[in-house]
């Protein structure tokens, strides 16, 4: 049977936390004490606007996108007017719509065929 034994204090190992860890790894104090952190600025600044910059072309794709779906569906209206009227057209260029029409005016059908004039020279 084993035999209980002490553990030693220099030999624990005691889970660090994340910024414990993080602090030790970038020396977070040393960095902003030495005014190392003022030489990042711009750099700060300038990803700081590529970030507004994405958002920014983010928001006007989403909403161009928008506009393109509305014009998508006056499109199709627009689409089925013209169909209905070129429908309505050739309907109304028919012979015989054509004749009924100017009936009103007085004028008639003919009913001799057309005749082909040939001129001689």
């Amino acid at each position: 049977m084993a035999s209980n034994t002490y553990k030693l204090p220099g030999n624990a190992k005691t889970q660090e936390s994340f910024f414990s860890w993080l602090e030790r790894v970038l020396r977070l104090d040393q960095f902003f004490s030495d005014g190392n952190f003022v030489k990042f600025i711009p750099h700060i600044v300038f990803v700081t606007f590529l970030g507004v910059v994405y958002i920014w072309n983010s928001h006007q794709m989403d909403k161009t996108i928008r506009t393109i779906d509305a014009m998508e569906v006056e499109v199709e209206d627009l689409r089925a007017d013209y169909t209905t009227l070129k429908a309505e057209y050739m309907k109304a260029s028919k012979q015989v719509e054509v004749a009924k029409r100017v009936k009103d005016l007085g004028l008639i059908e003919s009913i001799e065929p057309v005749k082909k004039i040939e001129v001689t020279d």
